[in-house]
């Protein structure tokens, strides 16, 4: 029998969890700025579409680039550090495209800006992860969904600078610097210390009695002595897979949603834009509960329940097309791979075996080559066999994580 006690974190703690909330509202929040300004830098730099595409494309070219690098560079100077440092950089690196007066420059300030933005976010999930063992339950998704809500100001800044009139330039650094001194305002309240060292347990956690959380996952894995090195193998290319399925769906939702309702459904431009509304909001949402979703019935339900909605709801609505149903679809979508990244990343982090911050520097730059491939594959299938039929990419990535979610951790008991 388990006893669970109510007790409110350490003040260090809750001053940590603001601090990460801080550097994931800003993460969001800076490339924000920058991509409702990319018609204007194109219209200013003259180029075509295929050079604006392959241009564009550097930004997930740098974050792949350098992302491997980021558990070295964690264990040298710290998670929250790496972060700040990381942010500061991103925002040289947006400026710097926004500014760029050809397009090798453009796409040379874009790989600077991604390759920082992976370092940062390897690093701020981390410190959230190191936050989260003291609170000795979920706290992963809330971060998450405040880098959306940062994602949101960000774009109101970038038209609210606009409707101003604002220039490139002068709208570009003020969000730079509001947005890199709230970072660096928030490193005094990180967690001090080395992150390869085991955070004390929570007040919350030392609470649940003697019986602990059912031995699935990574603990497993620890169990099976010598024949868990190899099966760290195998589970960290699926937590890979999951986290990729994730970043698939919500990049089909970004790239192609507003042009598939338009198209295909004959939609409104004002109307067509409610597909990628549709998906983010319904994945924010998402993250707001997703904590107590996963704390009540564990990672791996969650999770399948997810693929389930994702795959059924965005697989009927590409059935039987229809505008509110694939509106629907969408939101369905968005809420179903809500989770996924958050806990590809958790587990990853815990998987035995693995230096510190390897296992999720792993996932995430992997993850991002969903970002990376998504785009032209959808648009070869498209253009071969119709939108419709290169968004099936939806329903599949759902499937998958319903058959990969067996790696994920169960409820706690």
């Amino acid at each position: 029998m388990t006893v669970d006690t109510e007790t409110r974190p350490l003040p260090a703690a809750r001053h940590a969890r603001a601090a990460v909330a801080v550097l994931f509202f800003t993460n969001g929040a800076l490339f924000a700025n920058l991509l409702p300004r990319y018609p204007q830098i194109k219209e200013d730099l003259a180029i075509g579409n295929g050079a604006y595409g392959l241009a564009v494309a550097a930004f997930p070219a740098g974050a792949i680039t350098a992302g491997l690098a980021a558990g070295l560079l964690i264990r040298r100077m710290g998670s929250a550090r790496v972060a700040v440092l990381g942010t500061l950089l991103t925002g040289v690196g947006i400026l710097a495209a926004g500014l760029a007066p050809s397009v090798a420059l453009f796409a040379t300030a874009l790989f600077l800006a991604g390759a920082m933005d992976a370092l940062t976010d390897v690093a701020q999930n981390a410190h959230g992860l190191r936050v989260q063992r003291l609170y000795g339950r979920s706290i992963l998704n809330s971060f998450h969904a405040v880098w959306s809500i940062g994602a949101v100001t960000g774009g109101l800044m970038a038209a609210g600078a606009m409707s101003l009139g604002l220039s490139l330039g002068v709208h570009l650094a003020v969000a730079a610097v509001v947005l890199v001194a709230a970072a660096g305002a928030a490193l005094r309240f990180c967690l001090p210390g080395p992150d390869n060292e085991p955070e004390e347990a929570g007040p919350e956690e030392t609470g649940r009695g003697e019986t602990g959380p059912e031995k699935t996952g990574p603990e497993r894995l620890t169990a099976e002595g010598a024949r868990g090195t190899s099966r760290v193998g195998v589970v960290l290319a699926a937590l890979v897979l999951i986290a990729t399925a994730g970043t698939l769906v919500e990049d089909a939702g970004n790239s192609w949603a507003a042009l598939y309702l338009s198209d295909a459904l004959h939609a409104s431009a004002a109307l067509a834009a409610w597909g990628f509304i549709a998906l983010v909001g319904a994945q924010f949402i998402g993250r707001v509960i997703g904590d107590r979703l996963v704390d009540r019935f564990g990672q791996r339900a969650v999770a399948r329940a997810g693929g389930l909605i994702t795959a059924v709801g965005m697989g009927l609505a590409l059935a039987v097309p229809t505008l509110p149903g694939t509106i629907l679809g969408f939101a369905l979508a968005g809420f179903g791979v809500a989770t996924l990244v958050p806990a590809a990343m958790h587990e990853a982090d815990e998987l035995p075996g693995l230096k510190p911050g390897s296992g999720l520097t792993i996932v995430s730059w992997l993850m991002r080559l969903g970002f990376l491939l998504s785009p032209p594959i959808v648009g070869q299938v498209a253009d071969a066999a119709g939108l419709r039929t290169g968004l099936l990419v939806i329903p599949a990535a759902g499937v998958l994580v319903v058959l990969l979610a067996g790696v994920l951790r169960g409820r706690r008991d």
